[in-house]
């Protein structure tokens, strides 16, 4: 079995928003002259790791942060602080560093590596504006208004008064917040795991990823030597724990932050997972249509079909979107289903 393994998801996200960055994360295309949207790589990891420790009912790891306050008695951050502690999921699957002046540094990569949820095809999504409003003007009694001068003093209720009059104004209670973004469309994900390393910690001391004093604890705690004698691998039956929870991290997870009143299910349409890193781009991509639109603009197509070498899980909700599909009421769980047989296939130890 190859040391790697290579998945791909096919989203739709309806009228929402993934992050708070300029209204909604976007870059430009310059192939189709267009600005589409994206959630980064590290908000992917972050919601990833969200629904690993809520399906094993544990918490994510404590990151301590630091604030230092200088010579001017200005408060400042500083480094946060990882525990470095592979016992917690989270920590095992996301990886860390920890950098302290006068310390060596503590880092270990990742084994998922994980790119931005990002258009299948610029043509396949769009971004919209919109204007909003924090409207409390149907209860004027309950909601107080507070105005100040230029010396920061607050004004009495005749000086509000006064001024009202004198410049033919008025105060609503009503905030204007212009210029809202908000994205459509289908969206796709790469993820590669590093079976090799997804289980174990390395006891290189030249780059160390822990302590001594750390590894021989997990040595204590029932972590293995591999047979190379460079790494210490999890536990078996704390790897029984965790692939499951992994598997339907992997499949099922989804971004909440920043969609208070935005919120989109982002429906997994359909997931490929295989151990050839080209071969899932092609039975999830988009096609451009031969015939060009009236105005010579092009059209993108969905495709989603299956390809030698790759398993393809399409769901029923694929075929509002993609033509030609067939889809399946429990694809979902058998992706999560193949990813696990996969996973424990692995012979972690050797």
């Amino acid at each position: 079995m190859k040391p790697y393994l290579y998945l791909r998801g096919l989203k739709v996200a309806e009228h929402t928003v993934f992050a708070v960055q300029d209204g909604q994360k976007n870059y430009y295309d310059p192939t189709f002259n267009k600005r589409v949207s994206y959630s980064s790589g590290q908000q992917v990891k972050r919601s990833l790791l969200d629904m690993l420790s809520e399906t094993l009912e544990e918490n994510r790891a404590p990151v301590t942060f630091n604030y230092e306050i200088n010579n001017k008695d200005e408060l400042g951050n500083k480094e946060p602080w990882s525990p470095c502690d592979p016992t917690y999921a989270d920590q095992l699957i996301g990886g860390w560093m920890r950098a302290r002046p006068g310390v060596v540094t503590l880092k270990r990569r990742s084994p998922l590596s994980i790119s931005a949820m990002r258009p299948l095809h610029p043509l396949l999504v769009s971004m919209t504006n919109e204007n909003l409003t924090f409207d409390r003007s149907d209860r004027p009694d309950n909601n107080p208004i507070r105005v100040i001068n230029a010396a920061g003093e607050a004004l009495s209720e005749e000086q509000i008064n006064d001024y009202l009059t004198r410049k033919h104004r008025t105060l609503p209670r009503r905030h204007w917040i212009p210029d809202n973004s908000r994205t459509t469309g289908l969206f796709v994900f790469d993820i590669a795991i590093d079976l090799h390393r997804l289980f174990s910690v390395s006891v290189n001391q030249h780059e160390p990823e822990l302590t001594a004093d750390s590894l021989q604890n997990l040595r204590n705690a029932g972590w293995v030597a591999s047979t190379d004698g460079e790494r210490l691998i999890a536990p078996a039956e704390r790897r029984t724990e965790i692939i499951p929870a992994l598997a339907s991290a992997l499949v099922n997870w989804h971004i909440t932050s920043n969609q208070a009143r935005t919120y989109s299910p982002q429906t997994m349409l359909a997931i490929t997972i295989s151990d050839n890193a080209s071969r899932i781009a092609g039975a999830i991509r988009a096609d451009l249509d031969a015939e060009q639109n009236r105005d010579n603009s092009y059209r993108a197509i969905p495709v989603v079909e299956p390809i030698d070498g790759v398993d393809l899980f399409t769901s029923l909700a694929c075929k509002g979107y993609v033509p030609g599909v067939s889809g399946s009421v429990d694809a979902l769980e058998q992706a999560e289903q193949r990813l696990i047989e996969l996973l424990s296939a692995y012979n972690y130890e050797n």
